[in-house]
């Protein structure tokens, strides 16, 4: 099985008999252009200095950012396409690679913040190099369909790095003392947030996972049956004013509530309240004075979902709620079954901070405004198969120590999301758009 064969794995496509061709290749130049001129506008209201911060080994340079989605182009499309392909700067493959080990080595990243040659300058005609050499090939009409599917893939993967542009810039603007904004955020008043309610779904045999046809990643597949109880779920995320009230009930200084890794975290990163929060008095407990945003900081709302906070600190608050969080299989249920509105705050609003629901009934935000964490491991589904190519390193060798988040953040572009997206991160991980939805 060829490389190019093996992409079979990673995307499920449409039936390629009913595509038109020529339409399908100028509809995904389209998107390439489209795409690839976000993720240049989100880096442009930046200063070159504001490009190259690291605030953690976490997060990268928004430089790196500009950079590897490119490499990931060169690498997987270009490469692969034409065997005599010279690239832009031989050293790129090391520098701007992320964790594909089949690829080769890469530079280390907790000190891409280092990384002050090439010139962001020097980036971004690596850029435009790199855009003109695949805009032509898929216009051109001589690559196959697994190499435009290799396109798609690529554009889903810049659309995650977009969504890391905006949160790794905002964890390195939170470390400067003035607290700069990145944009001007227009942010819709609404007085109070619904009332919180319990929507019930009934129990049994449910499919999950993605069909057939469409894009998908490796991880959201195969399809396949599940048994389940039946279960309630909140019908909003929770809020500011309400995780506030599990702090000034002294959540965080009660180890009977925490996971013991949870416990040992809060601990030795001293966590008193989500990141962002900034508490001036000298307690430190309740509703903090102000918040950290994108938008610089900003009088705290307590109608607003609460997010920036860890798996544990969500698991936490929800034993003290004497609940517990969705199962991602309930959380993928209810989904389907709510339809396939997108009512949320997405990327493309420019709100850029999660929003305050006006839905008095029924279930709601369930996609966008912020990710919920779910009590779900990241693990792979039945019948899971890992491609044998560099590829097959996107997801699979990630299924362990992880759990599983869903439904998207006020930093995810809107089409960028689906009921069977799953997103994973650690359990410490708190600068991701990262909210609470309570099960039980």
């Amino acid at each position: 099985m060829s490389d190019i064969q093996e992409i079979s794995y990673f995307i499920g496509t449409d039936d390629h008999d009913a595509i038109d061709p020529t339409e399908h290749r100028k509809s995904l130049a389209e998107r390439f252009a489209r795409i690839r001129a976000i993720t240049k506008e989100l880096a442009a209201r930046l200063s070159v200095e504001d490009c190259m911060l690291q605030s953690m080994p976490d997060t990268s340079p928004v430089k790196w950012h500009l950079a590897h989605t490119t490499w990931f182009f060169e690498i997987f499309v270009l490469e692969r396409s034409d065997p005599h392909h010279i690239p832009f700067d031989p050293q790129y493959r090391y520098l701007f690679n992320s964790y594909y080990d089949a690829v080769g080595p890469q530079y280390p990243r907790a000190r891409r913040g280092l990384l002050s040659r090439p010139s962001l300058t020097e980036i971004g005609a690596y850029r435009r190099t790199v855009d003109e050499q695949v805009l032509c090939g898929l216009l051109s009409g001589r690559w196959p369909r697994a190499l435009l599917d290799l396109i798609e893939l690529g554009l889903h993967h810049e659309q995650q790095h977009q969504e890391l542009i905006l949160t790794d810039i905002k964890h390195g603007f939170w470390g400067n003392p003035d607290f700069p904004a990145y944009r001007m955020l227009s942010v819709p008043e609404i007085k109070t947030a619904p009332d919180h309610q319990w929507i019930e779904y009934e129990g049994g045999r449910a499919m999950v996972g993605a069909a057939s046809a469409g894009f998908s990643f490796d991880n959201e597949r195969p399809r396949h049956a599940v048994l389940l109880p039946s279960f309630e779920l909140g019908s909003r995320l929770v809020t500011n004013g309400e995780y506030a009230e599990f702090i000034a009930d002294h959540g965080y200084d009660r180890p009977d509530l925490w996971l013991s890794e949870g416990w040992a975290w809060r601990s030795r990163e001293h966590w008193k309240a989500p990141l962002y929060w900034l508490h001036e008095e000298k307690s430190g407990r309740g509703s903090p004075e102000r918040v950290f945003t994108l938008g610089g900081m900003r009088a705290f709302d307590a109608n607003e979902p609460v997010c920036h906070i860890s798996y544990f600190e969500a698991d936490a608050y929800a034993r003290w709620r004497k609940c517990r969080l969705p199962t991602e299989h309930e959380w993928e249920c209810a989904a389907v079954k709510s339809g396939s509105s997108r009512a949320g705050t997405f990327l493309d609003s420019g709100l850029l901070h999660p929003g305050k629901t006006m839905q008095n009934s029924g279930i709601a935000q369930l996609f966008g405004d912020a990710w919920e964490w779910t009590q779900s491991a990241y693990l792979p589904y039945p019948g899971f198969c890992t491609a044998e190519s560099e590829l097959g390193e996107y997801n699979g060798k990630f299924m362990i120590n992880q759990m599983v988040l869903r439904g998207g953040s006020c930093a995810t572009p809107r089409d960028h999301i689906r009921s069977t997206y799953r997103n994973f991160f650690p359990p410490h991980a708190r600068w991701q758009f990262s909210g609470i939805r309570l099960a039980r």
